[in-house]
């Protein structure tokens, strides 16, 4: 006798850019640990012009496929992938990522038994199998951000320098998960609105899950199941674009979210300490890209 199927059924939102084989890979883990409910995958191609959109129409015919002229960005491709569909569940998902046995089965569970749920993340290993701290985070404290930032957050265990990763939460309700896995329900999503597309690419998954908290939702973390995360997988040619983006959004967050609560002194601090980051940043990818490599000896 068959199992009876899940009564929920759920929509998958992936957005690529020139990573054809990593979502290959995600594809094939999305068909091999499909939860037992119906699911429909959308595919939207930023423009990527390497095959990947030939890819999925060849080898995924079952999965909607968008092909965008132009590189739109992570939050505007993302809604309008979810915007295809219309089931109660969405799995926003990164084409870096790889699924893993019983994971979306045991995270619908709990959304279905926890009403109060609006997102839901798993535990994310990166490819050595160790864990990938962005799978749970903090909203940003300025002292968690400096920790953060200069990298002494990364080797606390604890204390507000290491906040921003969220470290004393084993499991349960967290601030944030991270964008590269995101189980949301949609009635969640319809009541605080999609991804801010004022976001190119970065910070937008903090973004939604602030605006989830401030209506009442809770974003919880549920570590007894994982996902591989190839971090930066999608996104490892790194360019002046993604440096700008990445700092346009720290301060889109912080100005929409934050600097309401700060004095105009402390906002032009903030200012002035993400324009020196950009800055630096900028001056290391130009070195980076201008410094030949070192032959092999």
């Amino acid at each position: 006798m068959s199992a009876e199927p899940h009564p929920v059924a759920l929509d998958v939102a992936i957005v690529s850019y020139r990573c054809r084989d990593l979502l290959r890979a995600c594809l094939a883990s999305l068909d091999q640990h499909a939860p037992a409910c119906p699911m429909a995958t959308c595919v939207v191609d930023n423009a990527s012009g390497d095959g990947t959109a030939a890819m999925v129409a060849h080898e995924f015919p079952h999965v909607t496929l968008i092909e965008s002229e132009t590189n739109r960005g992570f939050a505007a491709a993302t809604n309008e992938a979810i915007r295809r569909g219309s089931a109660p569940y969405v799995l926003v998902l990164n084409p870096d990522t790889e699924l893993r046995a019983g994971t979306l089965e045991r995270l619908l569970d709990l959304m279905e038994n926890r009403p109060e749920v609006g997102i839901a993340g798993c535990r994310l290993e990166l490819e050595d199998g160790t864990f990938d701290h962005a799978s749970r985070r903090s909203f940003p404290t300025l002292l968690g951000a400096l920790g953060h930032f200069t990298g002494i957050g990364r080797v606390r265990r604890s204390g507000p320098l290491a906040q921003y990763r969220a470290p004393d939460v084993e499991r349960g309700p967290v601030d944030a998960v991270n964008g590269a896995f995101m189980l949301s329900r949609r009635s969640a999503l319809e009541q605080v609105g999609l991804f801010d597309e004022g976001y190119w690419m970065y910070m937008e998954d903090l973004d939604l899950c602030y605006r989830l908290k401030q209506a009442g939702w809770v974003t919880w973390y549920e570590p007894s199941v994982s996902a591989l995360h190839i971090k930066g997988g999608s996104a490892r040619r790194r360019s002046s674009r993604l440096v700008l983006a990445f700092h346009a959004g720290m301060w889109r967050f912080y100005r929409s979210h934050i600097a309401k609560q700060r004095s105009t002194l402390v906002t032009a601090a903030v200012a002035l300490g993400l324009c020196t980051k950009l800055v630096l940043a900028l001056g290391r990818l130009a070195f980076t890209t201008a410094t030949p490599p070192t032959p092999p000896r």
